[in-house]
């Protein structure tokens, strides 16, 4: 046995450490994350680099260059220009928030392997790719005076924001009618679905998440562009891009109006339809019934409540820009970033493996001093 000094010194070594690992490792997150923002600007954004890590060396080519017909080759993403002084604020939020997102959602994955989780861990995948479509390429803006998106590169984001914003109502969708089976006929539920029923629903609602953007994006990428190449919004959004459109974009905008209602009813409608009949089963249910029911319901309906809420917001302020790029990047970090948060404080699973994890490291120095 060491005696109290040793301990003590053993101790305090251990904490010093701790520490400098720490450090270094918050020092080596940060860099990787500096050098992938930047790989992701280079990526999308082929007419700007970073001079000097805050500076950015646009080309000379004209903002109206020729590319096969088409005028404009690149775009201007001008939505959060004009923050101004107040940039490096909104950045460290806007990466505080995004390291969260992908630390809440990535928890939920490798923690809740359960196949009773498989949606749920289904939703956070696709909340994390959601996050990621935009955000990066954001905080590359708030670190460059203009920051420009390829002309191909900016389809190819405003197809995926889109693509994935549908996959995840979809999921949410699946949700609840996974909720109606545990519920409403929970004697047939392990019978009904099973895991291949379990992934043809998640393939399902990939498909149709993918379905609903093609057409306004297939139509859009055969407009012609020839400036201003300017987009008033935080990323390539499709109704800011149509803006640009040299010629007549009304058969564009119904297009684009008509699959968004698409998406967002046809979900809403099986969701509302499936809590419908959740309600009227619970009625007939006892008090301890019914309240274990609802609890099993709640973390869900509040994910959906707000992610529906937050969408019809986008669509009431579609005339006031500012407003409108405001509740756009609200909703597009704060949705995925509640998510994790509001299921892991219903979730007895997760705390249950989060606080065996924090005994385990707490009895690690313990251990060490014997």
């Amino acid at each position: 046995m060491l005696s109290i000094e040793h301990q003590l010194a053993k101790k305090v070594d251990f904490k010093e450490c701790i520490n400098d690992i720490s450090t270094k490792t918050t020092g080596l997150f940060i860099s990787i994350l500096y050098y992938f923002i930047e790989y992701v600007n280079i990526v999308f954004c082929s007419d700007s680099l970073f001079l000097d890590g805050n500076q950015p060396l646009l080309s000379l080519r004209s903002l109206n260059a020729s590319r096969e017909g088409e005028d404009v080759t690149f775009f201007i993403i001008h939505g959060l220009a004009d923050l101004a002084g107040h940039r490096m604020i909104f950045f460290s939020i806007l990466l505080l928030v995004y390291v969260i997102i992908l630390g809440g959602n990535s928890l939920i994955i490798f923690v809740l392997r359960s196949p009773m989780y498989f949606f749920l861990y289904n939703l956070s995948f696709v909340d994390m790719l959601f996050t990621s479509s935009i955000i990066p390429n954001m905080l590359a803006g708030f670190l460059m005076d203009q920051l420009t998106i390829s002309f191909n590169g900016c389809f190819l984001q405003m197809f995926f924001f889109i693509n994935l914003s549908v996959t995840g109502r979809a999921i949410l969708t699946v949700m609840a009618y996974d909720r109606y089976l545990a519920i409403c006929n929970p004697l047939r539920y392990t019978a009904i679905m099973t895991r291949p029923v379990q992934v043809l629903l998640v393939v399902g609602a990939w498909g149709f998440g993918a379905l609903c953007p093609l057409p306004a994006t297939t139509m859009a990428l055969q407009q012609r562009y020839c400036g201003p190449n300017v987009i008033r919004h935080g990323w390539c959004d499709p109704s800011s891009l149509r803006r640009l459109v040299c010629a007549d974009s009304s058969v564009d905008n119904i297009v684009s109006l008509a699959f968004a209602l698409v998406a967002l009813l046809s979900t809403g409608i099986l969701i509302l339809t499936s809590y419908i009949l959740i309600f009227v089963t619970m009625s007939s249910m006892a008090v301890t019934q019914r309240l274990k029911a609802l609890a099993t319901c709640t973390a869900h309906l509040t994910v959906v409540s707000f992610s529906y809420s937050a969408a019809s917001f986008i669509y009431i302020s579609y005339r006031v820009r500012d407003v409108r790029i405001i509740v756009s990047v609200l909703y597009s970090a704060l949705t995925p970033f509640l998510n994790p948060i509001v299921y892991s404080l219903r979730n007895k699973d997760l705390q249950d493996k989060l606080q065996q994890s924090k005994n385990v490291s707490s009895s690690f120095p313990v251990a060490d001093l014997v």
